[in-house]
């Protein structure tokens, strides 16, 4: 099992022409398809005058939820090479738009595919690769008395402190990647029967 996922920093551009056709490509860091909605639609308003606005998308740590969108190009030559050049990257948590103004000699289907896989190679290019973890949120409750344990414990395995709380009964909230969560959460609860 691994944990950790490439994702791109904030946006990139990239450019491909062919014929006098113009490809213009942007890739978005993104976390939602409420997200993604956004962002088609104003690139849809601001290049109202394209011919297409095709994208393609991959969203979570395990890459399952995605979508390729050819946007009346011809079936398959637009959405799906702008999602090979994601996964064979292997990026996720990343939205891809290619906007293509038409230059008036048709590309042909081939022509289109190599367009459009060129396009999104280079915005992919562009882009600041970045590698994160997949993290998990382990919370545990404490008597004030255990603090010099549980803290050494922290320390040893480096979790994130996402937030913390003493009073009479202390509470610590850990992000710590999927790999060793269990760890963390055993060597917890072990003090509670020391």
């Amino acid at each position: 099992m691994t944990d950790e996922y490439k994702t791109i920093k904030g946006t990139a551009e990239g450019y491909y022409t062919e014929k006098r056709s113009k490809f213009y490509a942007f890739a978005h860091h993104v976390e939602n398809v409420d997200e993604i909605k956004d962002i088609i639609a104003e690139y849809r308003k601001k290049y109202y005058d394209a011919r297409h606005v095709c994208y393609a998308y991959m969203l979570g740590p395990e890459r399952s939820e995605f979508r390729a969108n050819d946007d009346g190009e011809p079936s398959s030559t637009a959405g799906k090479p702008i999602l090979g050049q994601i996964n064979s990257n292997e990026l996720t948590d990343i939205l891809i738009v290619v906007i293509r103004y038409y230059g008036g000699v048709n590309l042909g289907t081939s022509g289109l595919i190599v367009a459009y896989r060129e396009a999104a190679a280079d915005a992919i290019a562009h882009s600041q690769i970045d590698i994160r973890l997949v993290e998990e949120t382990i919370s545990y409750d404490f008597p004030y008395v255990m603090m010099n344990s549980v803290m050494k414990i922290v320390k040893d395995m480096s979790p994130r402190i996402i937030s913390q709380d003493y009073d009479n009964t202390c509470t610590i909230k850990l992000g710590i990647r999927k790999s060793e969560a269990e760890e963390l959460r055993n060597r917890l609860n072990k003090l509670s029967f020391e």
